[in-house]
């Protein structure tokens, strides 16, 4: 069984970011692996321990898991997380005319390289802490022509019969899912905790391969990736303006009469 993961560095959570030309300005604050992709490579070394015959993912298993993400060279920081995880090996696919593309142009890039790995089942997490958007993983499946089952919040994949089954988590309950390899899946923050690597882990990722792709590795054209391409383009942009100082009353009898004043004139009460 051969799975890919779709992983993603980005700005840190924490950090304040600013905008820069229209783009969100990466340079300038400390890049990390996506949180919510953690919860993929976990699910995928997962689904590799419970059909191994040794309860253990890595070569001995008989499956493979392969890291795919479309970045800057420095995104091999975050890859390099992901490998001291577990996964196998990694794909960068880096190249400068890529700088400003949409979910649209990422979508296509991924999607073709996807193509060229046969793989059997791809995971995604369900959006990047920095777009927030989650549509990445249904526009690669239709890309593909693939299933999809996402927003999953428990997976079981039978290499045997070459199915996977999902619990799909709605506002409305759980639906259960399932599809023939090859399908692509995403999954909820929910659904595991993601393992701290070890640090056997961490020697071992610094011997796992990166092969680095560049645009014309992929097979895309120049002219449908980048921010001349994009569907859409930020025009402007302002600073979150501060928070005004707050209202302070010193109690002197009254305090309970000024607090209900207080809230009938925000309309709280």
């Amino acid at each position: 069984m051969k799975i890919a993961i779709c992983i993603k560095q980005v700005p840190d959570s924490w950090a304040e970011k600013k905008m820069a030309g229209g783009v969100l300005d990466r340079a300038g604050v400390d890049a990390v692996l996506n949180d919510l992709d953690e919860y993929a490579v976990e699910e995928a070394l997962r689904i590799v321990e419970a059909n191994s015959p040794t309860k253990e993912a890595g070569e001995a298993s008989g499956h493979s898991i392969t890291l795919i993400s479309m970045g800057p060279e420095r995104a091999t920081e975050a890859i390099r997380k992901a490998l001291s995880m577990g996964a196998d090996d990694a794909i960068l696919i880096s190249d400068p005319a890529l700088a400003g593309s949409d979910a649209l142009a990422t979508s296509l890039v991924l999607s073709e390289v996807i193509k060229k790995g046969n793989y059997d089942l791809v995971l995604c997490g369900t959006e990047s802490t920095d777009a927030r958007m989650s549509v990445i993983p249904a526009m690669i499946s239709q890309r593909l022509g693939w299933a999809q089952l996402t927003f999953a919040g428990k997976v079981a994949a039978n290499p045997a019969s070459t199915t996977v089954e999902i619990e799909r988590v709605t506002e409305f309950g759980n639906q259960v899912m399932s599809a023939k390899f090859p399908a692509l899946l995403s999954v909820i923050e929910k659904i595991n905790e993601p393992r701290y690597p070890s640090f056997k882990g961490i020697m071992a990722a610094k011997k796992k391969p990166i092969t680095t792709m560049s645009l014309s590795d992929t097979g895309v054209s120049p002219s449908d990736v980048g921010a001349s391409a994009a569907w859409s383009a930020v025009k402007d942009a302002l600073p979150r303006p501060p928070r005004g100082a707050g209202v302070k009353l010193t109690d002197e009898g009254s305090g309970g009469d000024k607090l209900v004043e207080f809230l009938v004139e925000k309309r709280l009460a």
